[in-house]
C-alpha cells in the first residue's frame, strides 16, 4: 500500500538501460573527455615518431622548439581530460548507485508494498549496497569501452598511413582478443550472479543470528545456529574462490592476449623497417604504439567482464524491484480523531475476530495466546495487507484498503514489543525527525526520565545500535516513549512494559492514560496494571472476543480471566 513506481516492474536489462538514459549527459560528456584522453595518449607515440623522422633530419632548432611545445600540449590535454573526465563519470556513478539503494530500500521498508519472494532482510541489504554499486558502474563502463575504442581506431589509422599491414595487424588481433573473452565473460557474469546469491544468504543469516542471538542463547542453540551460519558462509566463499579463479583466468588471458599483439605490431615493424618499406620514423612510431596500446587494449578488453558483473547486479536487483505489488493503495485519508473498528477478520489464528474502539477511548485486550496477539498487530501494522486476510479493518471510517499506507501510519501508530532501537541518542531514538511537541511528556509518561538522569548528557546520552549499551527494561521505555512522542490520533501497544519491574509498570500505566486522555488508545497486554488502567478490557480467547468488561470486574467474575493475568 505505497505509492505505484510506474517504472516498475522492470527486468535487469531495462534497469540498466534506466540507469544509462538518466545519465546520458553526464556520459556524453565523460565520453568527449575520456575519448579525448585516449586520442592524446595514442598521439604521443606518433609525435615522437614524427619528430624522430623531420625534426632530428632537420636538425633545426625552431622545428625541436615546436616538438616539445607539442608535447606540452599532449601531456597537458592528457592529464586535464582523464581528471575532469573521471570526475564527470565518477559524479554520475555514485548519484546512480544511491538512486538505486534508496528505491531497493524503499521495496524493503514497505514489506506490504511487494511480494519479494522469500528474500530476507538481509539479501535485501545486500542488493541495496554492492548490487546498486556494481549496477551504476555501468555508467562508467560505456564511455571508457569508447575512449578505449578510439584509441585502438587511432592507432589503426596511424599505422596504416606507415604500412597498411600493420593496420590491419591491429584491427584483426584486436577483434580476435574481443571474440576469445567475450565467451570468458559469459562464465564471469554467471558465476558472479551464484556469488552474489550466496553472499546475500549468508548476510541474511547474519542478520536472523543477530536479532535471536539472545533466545538462541536461553535455550542453548546457539552452537547449532553458528553451524548452520558456518555452512552458509562456506559456501560464499567457495563460490568467491571460484569467482576469483575465473577472474583471474579472464585478466592473465587478456594480459597475455595485448603482449602477443603488441610484439606482433613491434616486430612486425621492425621486419619493415629492416626490408626498407618503413622509415626509422615510423619504426619509432610503430613500436611506442604497440606499448601504449596496452592500455587501451587491457581496458577495452575488461570491459564485457564489467558489463556482466552489471547485468548479474541488475538481474538481483529487479527481484525486489519487479515484485508484484501485494495490494493497490487507495486514495483516501482517514477522519482525524477517528475509531478503530475490527469486523470479522481472519488471519493465522484470528477467526472473524469482531470489536470496536471508539474515540478518544482507552481499550486493552488480553490475549491468552500470543499468536494472536501478534497476528492482530501485523493487521493492524499493515504489515498484513488487506488482500492477506478476510474481514475488514476500519480507521476513522475509511477501510484500510482505501487508505495509503502513509495515510494509515500517520494517523495510527503500532508500536510492536520488538521494536528497533537506532544509534544515535536518546533524543533521536524518541523523536527522529526533531518536530514532537510531547517530548517531555512522553519522557515522563514512560518512565524514561530516570534513565535521562542517569547520564550527565542527559536525553543527548549516546545511544549504540539496537541498544547495545542500554538494559531491556531501558530499551522498552526508550520505544515507548518514541510511540508517546509521536502523538497520533490512535495508539497501539502491543506489551510494552514486559521488562520492567512492577512499580515501574503500575506507574506506566497511570501515565499512559493520562497522556492519552481523549486519544484513542488500544493496548495489547496481560499487564494487569495496563489492564486495570483501561476504560475496558477485551477477553482475546482461541482467535475470537471471548468477554468484555473493566479489569476488576472480570478478576471477580471470570476464573479463567483471573488466572490468566493475575501475578
Amino acid at each position: 500500500m505505497m505509492t505505484t513506481d510506474t517504472q516498475r516492474p522492470r527486468p535487469g536489462a531495462a534497469i540498466l538501460r534506466t540507469a544509462l538514459r538518466r545519465n546520458i549527459g553526464a556520459m556524453i560528456a565523460g565520453t568527449v573527455l575520456m575519448g579525448l584522453y585516449q586520442a592524446a595518449e595514442t598521439a604521443f607515440p606518433i609525435a615522437l615518431g614524427l619528430i624522430v623522422e623531420h625534426t632530428m633530419q632537420d636538425r633545426s632548432l625552431g622545428s625541436l622548439g615546436v616538438s616539445i611545445g607539442s608535447l606540452a600540449v599532449i601531456i597537458t590535454t592528457v592529464s586535464l581530460s582523464w581528471r575532469f573526465g573521471m570526475r564527470v563519470l565518477q559524479k554520475a556513478n555514485t548519484t546512480e548507485a544511491h538512486r538505486w539503494r534508496v528505491q531497493v530500500a524503499a521495496c524493503g521498508l514497505q514489506p506490504v508494498a511487494r511480494d519479494v519472494d522469500g528474500l530476507k532482510s538481509g539479501e535485501i541489504l545486500t542488493i541495496a549496497t554492492e548490487d546498486a554499486d556494481q549496477t551504476a558502474d555501468i555508467i562508467e563502463v560505456v564511455p571508457l569501452l569508447v575512449s578505449s575504442l578510439v584509441a585502438v581506431v587511432v592507432a589503426a589509422v596511424a599505422l596504416s598511413l606507415a604500412d597498411i599491414r600493420l593496420g590491419l595487424l591491429v584491427i584483426v588481433g584486436t577483434v580476435g582478443i574481443l571474440s576469445i573473452l567475450a565467451v570468458m565473460s559469459k562464465r564471469i557474469g554467471s558465476s558472479t550472479q551464484e556469488q552474489q546469491a550466496k553472499v546475500a544468504r549468508a548476510g541474511a543469516k547474519v542478520a536472523d543470528l543477530i536479532i535471536g542471538l539472545r533466545p538462541l542463547h536461553g535455550f542453548g542453540g546457539n552452537h547449532a545456529a553458528f553451524g548452520s551460519y558456518r555452512r552458509v558462509s562456506t559456501d560464499a566463499k567457495r563460490q568467491a574462490i571460484t569467482v576469483a579463479r575465473v577472474n583471474g583466468a579472464y585478466a592473465g588471458t587478456a594480459l597475455a592476449l595485448n603482449a602477443v599483439l603488441a610484439a606482433a605490431v613491434s616486430l612486425t615493424a621492425g621486419w619493415l623497417a629492416f626490408g626498407g618499406q618503413i622509415s626509422i620514423g615510423e619504426l619509432v612510431m610503430a613500436v611506442g604504439l604497440a606499448q601504449f596500446i596496452m592500455e587501451p587494449l587491457k581496458m577495452f578488453s575488461e570491459m564485457p567482464k564489467y558489463v556482466m558483473i552489471a547485468r548479474a547486479s541488475a538481474e538481483r536487483m529487479a527481484l525486489v524491484l519487479s515484485a508484484p505489488p501485494v495490494t493497490v493503495p487507495g486514495p483516501e485519508r482517514p477522519a482525524p480523531g477517528g475509531d478503530l473498528e475490527v469486523d470479522g477478520v481472519r488471519h493465522g489464528t484470528l477467526r472473524g475476530l469482531k470489536f470496536t474502539v471508539a474515540a478518544g477511548e482507552f481499550v486493552a485486550i488480553a490475549p491468552y495466546q500470543p499468536r494472536a496477539a501478534a497476528d492482530l498487530v501485523a493487521v493492524l501494522a499493515v504489515n498484513a495487507a488487506p488482500p492477506a486476510y478476510e474481514g475488514v479493518v476500519r480507521l476513522g471510517g475509511q477501510e484500510l484498503a482505501d487508505l495509503s499506507v502513509e495515510a494509515v501510519r500517520e494517523h495510527m501508530l503500532v508500536n510492536p514489543y520488538d521494536a528497533e532501537i537506532f544509534g544515535g541518542t536518546l533524543r533521536t531514538n524518541i523523536d527522529p525527525s526533531g518536530s514532537s511537541r510531547t517530548l517531555p511528556e512522553a519522557v515522563e509518561a514512560s518512565m524514561l526520565a530516570d534513565v535521562v538522569a542517569l547520564h550527565r548528557d542527559g536525553l543527548d546520552y549516546a545511544v549504540r545500535d539496537r541498544g547495545a549499551n542500554l538494559s531491556g527494561g531501558q530499551r522498552q521505555r526508550l520505544s515507548l516513549a518514541r510511540a508517546l512522542a509521536a502523538d497520533t490520533d490512535v495508539l497501539v501497544l502491543h506489551n510494552p512494559t514486559t521488562a520492567v519491574d512492577a512499580v515501574t509498570e503500575q506507574l506506566i500505566a497511570r501515565n499512559i492514560a493520562k497522556l492519552r486522555r481523549g486519544r484513542t488508545t488500544l493496548v495489547i497486554t496481560s499487564s494487569p496494571a495496563l489492564l486495570d488502567a483501561a476504560d475496558r478490557v477485551l477477553v482475546l480467547d482461541e482467535g475470537v472476543i471471548t468477554a468484555e468488561d473493566t479489569h476488576r470486574n472480570l478478576l471477580a467474575g471470570d476464573e479463567e480471566y483471573c488466572l490468566a493475568v493475575a501475578r
